[in-house]
């Protein structure tokens, strides 16, 4: 089947930011649908602790999911990281497709990412309620260079 692997984002002082718990329950949701079997927690410890991938563990625990169903990376810092970092608990359970899940702004660059590496994948983006327009549209713009460096810093596999 499937993992579902999601990017990380930042964890703050009081607790997961929005984008974390968005994203994290858009990836409990595809296990509830029977979509995927595991779901990939990505992300290292940021500027607060704990590790991005422990506090999803924990949204994913208390939305439902069982621990058994719960992978974790969590020593990245980055996209390439998350993904690069996740890419041997992947081959240790004979998984090269993915759905990952990362907000609408992201998911062009974290598939390109990902297909580099190797892996079979489509994305899921968590439902834009509760964002602000304002912040949605400055990060998609903080995407384009962003795009543009990987594109041309990524080996091709």
């Amino acid at each position: 089947m499937t993992v579902a692997m999601i990017l990380g984002a930042a964890v703050w002082a009081d607790g997961p930011s929005p984008t974390l718990r968005r994203r994290t329950l858009a990836a409990a949701r595809l296990w509830h649908e029977g979509a995927v079997d595991a779901i990939l927690c990505c992300g290292g410890l940021g500027r607060h602790p704990p590790a991005e991938a422990e506090v999803m563990r924990d949204i994913l625990l208390a939305d439902g999911v069982p621990g058994g169903a719960i992978l974790i990376e969590d020593r990245s810092t980055t996209t390439a990281e998350n993904i690069a970092l996740a890419l041997p608990i992947l081959r240790a359970r004979g998984e090269g497709r993915v759905i990952v899940v990362t907000d609408w702004y992201h998911a062009p660059r974290a598939r390109m990412t990902a297909r580099r590496m190797g892996l079979i994948v489509t994305s899921r983006s968590p439902s834009l309620r509760g964002t602000r327009p304002l912040a949605q549209a400055r990060l998609a713009l903080r995407e384009i260079p962003a795009l543009m460096a990987y594109w041309w810093r990524l080996p091709r596999a």
